[in-house]
């Protein structure tokens, strides 16, 4: 399998950084999302987080660009609050982004060391959401089929 990593969307880093930035404050809101649509238009959302399993930014931004006309989403990142940089989804994110977005391609951090600040991102990259699953389970493919 090739990972396409080249043409990070810093822009989508920064907006996603300055959300995480301005609006995350407290407990409550500790993620911020950003997402980029086919139309280039960018979406961005927070976390919710409760004692109950609140959803992930990831998740929120999944309603956020339902909410305002956008359903096909190209790139998405996520950065945590506090300068704590891009933060790769959680599992259930990976599944739901696959799901509902099978090309879409998560920025994430090149690991330990490589940068994985807010910053211009050195050691960021793009890959697949598949890939980011070890052993990818597309929910539509186990369907039946409407009689």
């Amino acid at each position: 399998m090739t990972t396409r990593t080249d043409d990070v969307d810093h822009e989508l880093v920064r907006a996603a950084a300055e959300v995480a930035r301005t609006r995350c404050r407290g407990d409550n809101h500790t993620m911020a999302a950003a997402a980029r649509a086919r139309d280039g238009r960018i979406v961005t959302a927070v976390n919710a987080y409760h004692f109950t399993g609140g959803p992930c930014a990831e998740l929120v931004l999944i309603g956020a660009a339902a909410a305002q006309g956008v359903y096909e989403l190209e790139t998405v990142v996520a950065v945590g609050d506090r300068d704590r940089g891009v933060v790769p989804p959680c599992g259930r994110c990976r599944q739901a982004l696959l799901d509902y977005y099978p090309d879409l391609r998560i920025i994430v951090g090149g690991g330990e060391g490589e940068g994985e600040g807010e910053g211009e991102g050195q050691g960021l990259r793009a890959v697949p959401v598949a890939e980011l699953l070890p052993s990818t389970y597309v929910w539509a493919d186990h369907q039946l089929d409407a009689e």
